[in-house]
């Protein structure tokens, strides 16, 4: 028989919520000092851990105090296991959200912490974060006394059908991860395609990647389009890289001082521009006798892509101002035409306008 409600009972309640508030304050008190301590630590897994009990154990204790108080209330049985069943699910809940972001976060930091993996890509968090949240979700229907066989059948038998209907979806995010786990392609990268597009790679996310151009816009191209088409990444297998400058001097030109004179260019601007190689050797290939000039390669090493454009820059400015110094002539495209007046009549076709005694003007004379 169910015993009346007395005040001592609500007493002994709220005692036990309060009890159960104070030692949510004091633990997550507790905690935030340990936190302090855990941030003067190398390791990051410690912060971490600290960070998920921060959220975690004050719930825990405020549930725990819940309980309690329910337990103190004379309740009948039906309802006492609602409110337990209430308090589990709000603390599974508690810890499920906990666990996403925490797991979620180590992912992020362990693919950070490897250059051969995408250090920012969002595709293995959002995957992480899902498969996380779903096996809360079913503990919280076993919990409620659902049984999950067959929601579990069901989503099996509905998943195909989805699968089905979202054939491009899942095209694009196998062949995420399918580049992310080949390598050829990371976030950071450099990469131009056939089709024209390039820039530095921002994210591979579980549908698209998404392309930052020199112009600072925002390329999105669908993951299964950039697993088919032509690539090509200038940061791989090195990030550093050489560019050509094409130069011609005139023919009555030193070839030995214009190369000694190219070189010492080529040195000043690696060791003293930012983005150079200051270990890069210099080197100068003549390889044309073209109309007006003899043509070489200038041969320039560069940190990385948008380097290239600095380096171009200062290298042209200074050889330029070098070869004024040094009296080494860069001579303009020339054309020399010869006319050759003669007696032979150009021949003429008359049009259908044109008088039978009218004379050409180049046969005049």
């Amino acid at each position: 028989m169910k015993r009346a409600l007395t005040v001592d009972d609500l007493v002994i309640a709220g005692i036990a919520v309060a009890a159960g508030l104070l030692a949510a304050v004091l633990l997550r008190m507790l905690l935030r000092w340990l936190g302090k301590h855990a941030d003067r630590t190398r390791w990051s897994g410690d912060d971490m851990i600290v960070d998920a009990l921060r959220t975690v154990v004050p719930w825990a204790a405020f549930v725990g105090g819940a309980a309690s108080a329910g337990a103190a209330l004379p309740l009948t049985k039906t309802v006492q296991n609602h409110v337990n069943q209430v308090l589990t699910v709000l603390l599974i809940f508690v810890v499920t959200m906990t666990a996403a972001r925490v797991i979620a976060e180590l992912v992020r930091t362990v693919t950070q912490s490897r250059s051969g993996v995408a250090g920012s890509a969002t595709i293995f968090v959002n995957i992480t974060r899902v498969l996380v949240l779903a096996i809360g979700f079913l503990v919280v229907l076993q919990t409620l006394g659902v049984s999950i066989a067959p929601l579990l059948t069901a989503l099996g038998v509905g998943g195909l059908a989805v699968a089905l209907a979202l054939q491009d979806t899942l095209a694009n995010l196998f062949a995420g991860i399918h580049i992310l786990a080949s390598k050829t392609v990371q976030p950071g990268d450099y990469i131009r395609l056939s089709s024209g597009e390039e820039g530095y790679v921002e994210d591979i996310n579980w549908r698209q990647t998404t392309v930052r151009a020199l112009s600072n816009n925002l390329v999105v191209i669908p993951n299964g389009e950039l697993a088919k088409t032509n690539m090509t990444n200038f940061m791989r297998p090195e990030q550093q890289l050489t560019i050509l400058v094409q130069v011609g001097v005139a023919y009555d030109s030193d070839l030995e001082h214009v190369e000694r004179v190219t070189t010492e260019v080529v040195a000043d601007v690696m060791t003293e521009i930012t983005g150079a190689v200051p270990e890069h050797e210099p080197a100068v290939r003549f390889h044309t006798f073209g109309d007006s000039r003899i043509g070489f390669t200038v041969i320039l090493g560069v940190g990385e892509f948008s380097d290239q454009y600095r380096i171009k820059h200062e290298f042209i400015k200074r050889l330029h101002r070098r070869y004024r110094e040094e009296g080494i002539r860069i001579p303009a495209p020339t054309r020399t035409v010869a006319l050759q007046q003669g007696s032979v009549a150009i021949p003429q076709q008359r049009g259908p306008e044109t008088e039978p005694d009218e004379v050409p003007a180049a046969r005049r004379d």
